[in-house]
């Protein structure tokens, strides 16, 4: 990510960091198909119940998919940062937190952390709304560069 000249002044906390179009877009197409199929189950006619009860199922399996998508976010608070990905939720102290990096090309942010391991971190991710996430992923770090160990080092 590249650096301006003045770091910007960190945000309120708590704050919350999610990818609102992506989001939006997959929870938009997850209830139109859950409609369409289900719709489709009911009204037609020569189905059987179990094969409308196949049909609803399978909306909601697609649906719950599409929130599985949806669910990635960033939760700054004065106490630390919880990073919500697919499957999986990581709380972090500000000092477990070396660098927030969003470099040219990459999916969504990454943290090096005091473990020396790097954690993906969906909520921030450039795919859709490009600049949103690269004012977030500026906002993260200076966050962490004020209250925990974080570095301006790349």
């Amino acid at each position: 990510m590249a650096e301006s000249a003045a770091q910007p002044a960190p945000p309120a906390l708590p704050v919350t960091f999610r990818p609102t179009r992506t989001r939006a877009v997959l929870l938009g197409v997850g209830l139109a198909m859950f409609t369409t199929i289900t719709l489709i189950a009911v009204t037609l006619e020569r189905l059987q119940p179990g094969e409308r009860i196949s049909f609803i199922f399978v909306a909601v399996l697609l649906t719950s998919v599409l929130v599985l998508l949806s669910r990635p976010k960033v939760v700054a608070d004065e106490a630390g940062v919880t990073v919500v990905n697919l499957t999986n939720t990581r709380r972090l102290d500000w000092a477990e937190i070396l660098r927030v990096n969003l470099r040219p090309g990459d999916p969504w942010v990454f943290l090096d952390l005091s473990d020396g391991t790097s954690l993906p971190v969906l909520g921030i991710q450039p795919g859709v709304a490009k600049q949103q996430a690269i004012g977030d992923a500026r906002a993260l770090r200076a966050l962490a560069e004020s209250r925990g160990t974080g570095t301006n080092d790349h």
